[in-house]
């Protein structure tokens, strides 16, 4: 996740990293309005949000089909994006008051605290959740992919969610950090799964979806013929309805770790963690229609080039791809995409701080 390139000296190394967290975790946020946004919202009790669990025995909540529970991944370096996306569900949420959030950090990060602290000081009513993610559970499992930030163990928490989250969440709204909804994530969460699928993601059959994969795979029969009988489509993982509870019935996170054994074996695909999932789930998902995961903004792996909108109605606008809206905006040289982002920015500017 982090877009830097890491110096070869231990000793430069451990200077690299302090440099970056501390510059991280001197950020500070203004606070979040509270947003009342339906006078008919059903009264939704979470019990025992202690902000940092190091368990998942006490997180529930009365009222749970109301709730709607969004996941996320949560560091130092990415939080100002984190940040405009919990403002931009809550604002555009029917009932933001009945959102909860569960945010998956590092547990070998040494900011925890100040992740915690921010959100807290930031949105003092949310209702949420941080919870560990040991880095050595996928360490073993990644492979070097066209983009060292793609590398981030973080990226991959997204398969354990499952087992991260309690077991009374059963269906979850998963988030990446570079994005803002414009409408209510309710609409969202409530996305029909059916009998036959765990995934609901916006899908993109004009993607030509050999790319997503090596001649190593395509050639091989015993793979190729993985995807025999499915309409499989290339979609976005930044933004999924998962249903965990199946999920779990099925052991989905143990089926993507195989496949990430495979290609530290073979190179069956170039990307991070997104080949996986296209290899488990890729024409078994649920559809949702394309306004709510207007994705790309960030352009491309490489250059970051600006980029526009897809044609259609807009829900959710989410820059992946190598630009953050944050960086371009602080250079100096935003896309004109990043003027979306911008009013959900709770960034305290350098005036505001000596005011």
């Amino acid at each position: 996740m982090h877009p830097y390139s890491l110096p070869a000296s231990p000793f430069l190394l451990l200077v690299f990293l302090f440099t970056i967290t501390n510059a991280a975790t001197t950020l500070r946020f203004r606070e979040a309005p509270k947003f009342y946004n339906s006078p008919n919202c059903p009264t939704i009790k979470a019990n025992n949000f202690l902000q940092i669990q190091s368990s998942t025995d006490n997180m529930c909540s009365t009222g749970e089909d109301e709730a709607v529970h969004v996941a996320m991944t949560l560091d130092a370096t990415y939080i100002r994006g984190c940040m405009a996306a919990i403002l931009s569900v809550l604002q555009h949420s029917s009932c933001p008051e009945n959102v909860i959030f569960h945010f998956v950090s590092s547990k070998s990060s040494s900011s925890a605290t100040f992740l915690n602290h921010t959100l807290s000081i930031s949105f003092p009513y949310l209702k949420f959740q941080i919870y560990p993610f040991d880095d050595t559970t996928v360490s073993g499992l990644i492979s070097t992919s066209i983009r060292s930030a793609l590398d981030c163990p973080l990226n991959y928490a997204r398969n354990y969610l499952a087992d991260l989250l309690p077991p009374c969440v059963t269906k979850v709204v998963y988030l990446d950090s570079d994005l803002v909804l414009v409408d209510d994530i309710a609409k969202l969460a409530a996305t029909p799964l059916g009998p036959h699928s765990v995934l609901a993601a916006p899908e993109y059959c004009n993607a030509n979806f050999t790319n997503y994969f090596t001649p190593t795979f395509w050639s091989n029969p015993s793979l190729s013929l993985t995807f025999a009988g499915r309409k499989a489509c290339y979609f976005n993982t930044g933004v999924m309805v998962i249903d965990l509870e199946q999920w779990r019935v099925e052991d989905y996170t143990t089926k993507i770790e195989e496949w990430m054994e495979l290609q530290k074996r073979m190179r069956i695909y170039e990307l991070g963690s997104l080949p996986p999932f296209l290899l488990v789930f890729a024409g078994n998902i649920a559809p949702v229609d394309h306004k709510w995961n207007q994705h790309g903004l960030g352009g491309d792996n490489f250059r970051g080039l600006c980029r526009d909108l897809h044609p259609g109605p807009v829900s959710l606008l989410h820059w992946s791809g190598k630009g953050k809206p944050w960086a371009r905006l602080d250079a100096n040289r935003p896309c004109p995409l990043d003027a979306l982002w911008a009013p959900y920015d709770l960034l305290q500017t350098p005036s505001a701080l000596e005011s």
